[in-house]
């Protein structure tokens, strides 16, 4: 309770202390409600759509591309949307995510399914400035208070028109929008690219770590070698020692303080199992899944029992090979085909017996230090993209706070 009235308190303030008119939804412009499209009535050509979901899945601040059609039948019975529209998500899994908005800028014929709000506004508003601004704090605090349930959260056109916004003269609006969306063009410019390395890179895993291709400078024939020739099962515990705890997911081997955002670890760690730079650690259920990796990012870390941990028994293997093998497709049937049903259809148990015999088709060392150096290359490109398109969300967010509150002015 005593949060609560601090947030409001604290938008109050902010309220207060904008630079230009404060002004309600509902006295910029009228609502209305998008009609049910189904996903049985969604097609891939006819008259473009939005759902509800899209809002939050699809779209960020302004619907450049429409993934989903309907026929004229549908559209019949479906909600117009016009250029310059403002559609809410009316229902939501969060109270965070509750009312996203995303404008309408296009000349085409398209419609809004149900679950969906729409704004028309007046000719004082600029869609995409509205956008960006009813995806700000100043808004979401208001749209996070006015929603309403438990496990799905909803929220109403006589909420939404409640909300307030900093409204500056027509021009300003331009020029911010303008301002803003080159930020936006940076940051899908940086994604595509990263998009675009990632096939590279899986491409590449699945070339050359199958031996489909060849690098220049090796034509010696691969050797098979069983699972338990590379690696033996890791045995040590922690005990008294305290190592940053490590978590398996899809995404590979994280802190789990930092991805969870919180420590899950259990508060006696004494029989966590010790992995090292170039060991290997695979989920002990989810394994068939893809959640396995080797650890690079710490030097030492520790791991919940519940994981099955190894290390490199054959000194004719590479640690940095195996870091994009053991996430490789081939490595992966390998995972699939020795395991078994556990408790349900999605958590499966790990037959050592059957992954210990599985023989693998392996290049020589060399060939092996070759491979991982040109995929070492591709990973640092794919990490470079990322850290400037974060560092560019991290600049429209600054430039959001100063320019849609006044705090910083354009010369329009």
């Amino acid at each position: 309770m005593e949060s609560n009235q601090n947030d409001t308190r604290a938008l109050s303030k902010e309220l207060t202390n904008a630079v230009w008119d404060m002004k309600s939804l509902g006295e910029i412009g009228t609502f209305s409600k998008g009609k049910g499209i189904s996903k049985e009535q969604i097609s891939s050509t006819g008259l473009p759509c939005i759902r509800y979901g899209e809002i939050y899945t699809t779209h960020e601040v302004v619907i450049k591309q429409f993934k989903s059609f309907i026929s004229e039948e549908i559209a019949e019975e479906s909600q117009l949307i016009s250029k310059g529209d403002v559609l809410f998500a009316g229902s939501g899994e969060t109270i965070e995510d509750i009312g996203k908005a995303v404008a309408y800028i296009g000349e085409e014929r398209a419609y809004a399914g149900g679950d969906i709000i729409v704004l028309s506004t007046n000719e004082e508003v600029q869609a995409e400035f509205l956008s960006f601004t009813l995806n700000t704090d100043i808004a979401n605090k208001q749209k996070r208070r006015l929603g309403q349930g438990q496990q799905v959260v909803h929220i109403y056109p006589s909420d939404l028109a409640q909300i307030k916004i900093p409204l500056p003269p027509l021009p300003e609006q331009r020029a911010i929008a303008r301002v803003l969306n080159t930020w936006d063009t940076a940051i899908h410019t940086t994604e595509k690219l990263i998009a675009q390395k990632e096939l590279r890179k899986k491409w590449l895993m699945q070339q050359l770590l199958s031996g489909k291709r060849r690098l220049k400078g090796f034509g010696s024939e691969w050797g098979y070698v069983r699972f338990n020739e590379i690696y033996s099962q890791i045995k040590r515990t922690a005990c008294y020692d305290k190592f940053i705890v490590l978590s398996v997911t899809k995404d590979g081997i994280v802190s789990q303080a930092e991805y969870f955002n919180k420590e899950i670890a259990s508060e006696d760690t004494s029989q966590y199992l010790v992995i090292k730079r170039g060991d290997m650690v695979m989920s002990g259920l989810n394994f068939w899944m893809g959640s396995i990796d080797v650890l690079t990012a710490y030097e030492v870390g520790m791991v919940s029992p519940a994981y099955k941990a190894f290390e490199i028994s054959n000194e004719n293997i590479s640690p940095a090979f195996m870091k994009y093998f053991v996430r490789s497709e081939v490595m992966l049937r390998a995972l699939v085909g020795s395991s078994v049903t556990g408790a349900s259809i999605v958590r499966r148990n790990l037959d050592r017996e059957t992954l210990d015999e599985w023989s693998f088709h392996l290049p020589d060392l060399n060939e092996q230090t070759a491979i991982a150096q040109i995929l070492q290359v591709v990973n640092k490109e794919i990490s470079l993209l990322k850290t400037k398109a974060e560092k560019l969300r991290e600049q429209k967010k600054g430039l959001m706070q100063v320019l849609l509150t006044g705090h910083k002015r354009l010369n329009h």
